[in-house]
Parts: structure tokens; C-alpha cells; sequence
């Protein structure tokens, strides 16, 4: 992986100029102090959307992606992690309620499996997701059900060994994207393709409303951990990503 990809500490002084994303990766798997400190930055309704899930492992794994959430955006604007507050678009894509110090930031979170992401950036639409690779998945299945025509015949193509990581590889930028327009599922997947082949840069290729748009976003791809694959959309032509522990 070149050295721009590389997962480094951050500055103790955080800057994120117009032109970059940064994008911060952490381990869900906290003690128990550590937990406890997270859970008491929370807002209640936070609080009650933990205790809705039904495991006792995914209860704790919100709290601490919630609570680091609280805790990176505290380095950015010098604010106590307790004192975000939070509202929901139609689909349910976070932001920050509207503040005269939140500075344009825009973010987006994803969990699975105990690791999680954050993308951070300026001004523009964002999202990510991330997905732990699971053997032996049936892909064409959900890849015929869901994905473009023109997708499911690239996958095709693709080496049988290498198939079902190409399939990750498309369905994370497909969630990514749908994740910063922030329209849920009303963005059908079928109607927007992205690149497939292995070894090509993730982009977007088409969208079905508009061919336009396609030219204004960014995307990229990223291998977190082993095993893992991840994906991330921004509106913007041009961006520098960071990589933060």
C-alpha cells in the first residue's frame, strides 16, 4: 500500500483544509473504564438507541463508536465530547445540529465486526462503509437482485478466487455513495454503476438521473484491516485523503 494509505498518529493539532478527508479507524473492543467514559458523553436518545439492540456486544460496540465519534470531533472543534448534538436527515444520515463553531464539518461513520470508521471532512457530501469479507458468500444472488446490469457482468468476469472480494469492493463504494446523498434506499442500487475490476480505481461511472454528476465525486477504496474492505464517496472532483489511528 503506498505511503499516503498508511494508518499514522494524528497531530496534536488537527487541520482539515477545503481539500482533504480524513478518515479515522478504531478498535470497538474498549474495557470496561474506557466504556463507561464513552457512555457518559452520550446524548439520552443515544443512550436509548444502544439499549434497543438486542446483544449485549452490539450495545457496547454503539457505545464506543458513538462515544469515539464525540471523541474525534472534540479535536476539531475544541468542544467537550458531551456537548455535540446531533440531527437526522429523512434516511437517517447524521449531522451536527447547527452551531455558529461547527465550521462546515461534515461526517460519516460505519461499524463491523468491532472495527469502525470515520470520514471527516469539510463542506461536502460524504460517506463511507465498511464490511468484514465473509467466505463462501453467495454474491451473484445479491449482485443480480440489486447491482446494475453492467455490474453483474463485470463480476462475471472477474477470476473466480477474486470474485467475491470484487463484490465487496462494489457493494461498499455503492453504500458509501448512497451513504452521502444521505436518500437511503429510495436510491435504487441499480440506478448508478461503479468501477468492479480488481486492480481498477474505485469511481463512479454513471448515474441513471443524471450523467453529469458522476464527474463531481470522488471515491476510495481502502483495506483497514485484514480482512476487511471499505469504500468511501465525497462530493468533490479532487480531494486528499489522510488516515488517522
Amino acid at each position: 500500500m503506498p505511503s499516503e494509505f498508511l494508518w499514522r498518529r494524528p497531530p496534536s493539532a488537527l487541520a482539515l483544509p477545503q481539500n482533504e478527508v480524513h478518515v479515522w479507524r478504531a478498535n470497538l473492543g474498549l474495557d470496561a473504564i474506557d466504556l463507561e467514559q464513552m457512555q457518559a458523553t452520550l446524548s439520552t436518545d443515544e443512550r436509548a438507541r444502544a439499549a434497543r439492540f438486542h446483544f449485549p456486544k452490539e450495545q457496547l460496540h454503539f457505545v464506543a463508536a458513538h462515544g469515539t465519534l464525540r471523541m474525534i470531533l472534540a479535536r476539531y472543534l475544541n468542544r467537550a465530547p458531551d456537548q455535540f448534538e446531533f440531527r437526522y436527515g429523512p434516511f437517517g444520515k447524521p449531522e451536527l445540529a447547527p452551531r455558529g463553531d461547527a465550521g462546515g464539518i461534515r461526517f460519516n461513520l460505519t461499524h463491523s465486526q468491532g472495527l469502525a470508521l470515520y470520514a471527516i471532512t469539510l463542506d461536502h457530501d460524504i460517506g463511507i462503509d465498511l464490511e468484514g469479507v465473509r467466505p463462501n458468500f453467495a454474491w451473484d444472488e445479491i449482485a443480480s437482485r440489486y447491482f446494475a446490469p453492467s455490474e453483474v457482468e463485470a463480476l462475471r468476469l472477474v477470476p473466480a478466487p477474486l470474485r467475491a472480494g470484487a463484490f465487496l469492493s462494489c457493494w461498499t463504494r455503492k453504500e458509501a455513495f448512497v451513504k452521502a446523498r444521505g436518500e437511503g434506499l429510495s436510491l435504487p442500487l441499480d440506478q448508478f454503476e461503479v468501477s468492479v475490476t480488481p486492480g481498477e480505481p474505485a469511481r463512479l461511472l454513471r448515474i441513471t438521473s443524471d450523467p453529469q454528476e458522476a464527474s463531481q465525486w470522488s471515491f476510495q477504496q481502502l483495506e483497514p484491516a485484514p480482512g476487511f474492505v471499505a469504500a468511501i464517496a465525497v462530493r468533490a472532483a479532487r480531494c486528499e485523503f489522510k488516515l488517522w489511528e
